[in-house]
């Protein structure tokens, strides 16, 4: 529940509320999971910081934290398979409301964007000094390491696919597999469908090993959803494919 709503016009602004101390201030962006919360929370809406738009530089793409999920859709960067995934990621209506920055910080193990987002090695910036933090810690820690997320980097000078499946298309993945190679090589994994958070499946120069990888690191992935042994059947599947797909150039940067 949003006990008190800031919306500062300026950064100077939302840093004075930030350093106050005398209450928990919590970022806003879109506000549609905030807004669910059963705790009191004051709440700074960043909307009108310029945290909204999107540079590429190079091969480099820096993410305003405030950036809308459908924004991200339509930027000309976004690949297919990325498009795909923020598709299965929510609604157009709820893509019309939720921030990049407010969706990595609220995300679990049965987020797709956040999958392939682990997968991508994405960066978090943080406010107000601009620290760096890769997405796998947040998701290890969840500490912030400032006020705010600035924005969410991405390297784009990678291939990366992913696969799902799920009760309905639309539904939370009950398994996802991400992969990300690099023109150095190096491979990153990444699974979902279960936990409070996206699992680092592998990250290395090279993607030998990479099906045992994720036998193993899906044998304790039982739920009320699915069991281990089904997981790790149709991860290794899913892996292979999506392997044998970045390996061979097949899948669009």
């Amino acid at each position: 529940m949003i006990k008190e709503y800031y919306r500062p016009k300026t950064l100077s602004e939302a840093e004075q509320l930030f350093k106050m101390g005398d209450k928990k201030y919590v970022p806003l962006g879109g506000g549609s999971l905030l807004s669910r919360s059963k705790e009191d929370l004051c709440v700074v809406d960043l909307r009108d910081l310029g945290l909204n738009r999107i540079e590429v530089v190079g091969q480099r793409a820096d993410i305003g934290a405030t950036v809308t999920l459908q924004q991200l859709l339509e930027s000309e960067f976004a690949h297919a398979t990325l498009k795909e995934v923020i598709r299965k990621s929510a609604t157009l209506n709820l893509r019309n409301q939720v921030t990049l920055g407010g969706y990595v910080v609220s995300a679990d193990g049965r987020s797709p964007l956040a999958i392939a987002l682990m997968a991508m090695d994405a960066k978090l910036i943080w406010h107000p000094n601009q620290e760096t933090q890769s997405i796998g810690d947040w998701f290890s820690l969840r500490q912030p390491r400032g006020f705010w997320i600035h924005a969410i980097q991405l390297n784009l000078n990678l291939v990366m696919d992913y696969e799902q499946v799920a009760r309905t298309p639309m539904d939370q993945p009950i398994l996802a597999i991400a992969a990300a190679r690099w023109p150095s090589g190096r491979i990153r994994v990444a699974a979902g469908g279960y936990g409070s958070a996206p699992l680092l499946v592998l990250d290395g120069p090279e993607d030998g090993g990479v099906i045992e990888a994720v036998r193993n690191a899906l044998s304790a992935s039982g739920d009320e959803w699915a069991t281990a042994e089904y997981r790790q059947a149709v991860g290794q599947v899913f892996v292979r494919r999506i392997m044998d797909r970045i390996s061979s150039g097949l899948q669009s940067k």
